[in-house]
C-alpha cells in the first residue's frame, strides 16, 4: 500500500514538473519573441537597441509642454494650482 502511494506521488510530481517546464519554456519563448520585435522596431527607426540606449532615453528631460488653446501665459490665475475637491466634515 505504501509503495503504491509513493509511486502515485512520484507520478504526480513528475506530471507537475513537466507542466512547469512547459510553462517556463513558453515564457522564455514569448520573451525572446518580444525582444526580437523590439530589436526589429528599433533598427527600423534607426535607434540603437540595448540597455544603455534605453536608460539614456529615459534620463532625457521631458519635452516642454506647448501651451494649448485654453491656456493664456499672461493670466496668473491659470498658473496657480487648482483644487478640484474641498474637504468638509459630514455631521
Amino acid at each position: 500500500m505504501n509503495i503504491i502511494q509513493r509511486i502515485l506521488r512520484a507520478a504526480l510530481f513528475l506530471i507537475l514538473a513537466f507542466f512547469g517546464l512547459i510553462m517556463a519554456f513558453v515564457f522564455m519563448a514569448s520573451t525572446i519573441l518580444a525582444i526580437g520585435i523590439l530589436y526589429i522596431v528599433a533598427r527600423l527607426q534607426g535607434r540603437p537597441f540595448g540597455v544603455k540606449a534605453y536608460w539614456a532615453e529615459r534620463r532625457r528631460p521631458p519635452m516642454p509642454a506647448r501651451p494649448g488653446p485654453w491656456t493664456h501665459p499672461s493670466d496668473p490665475a491659470r498658473r496657480q494650482d487648482v483644487t478640484d475637491i474641498e474637504m468638509r466634515e459630514i455631521p
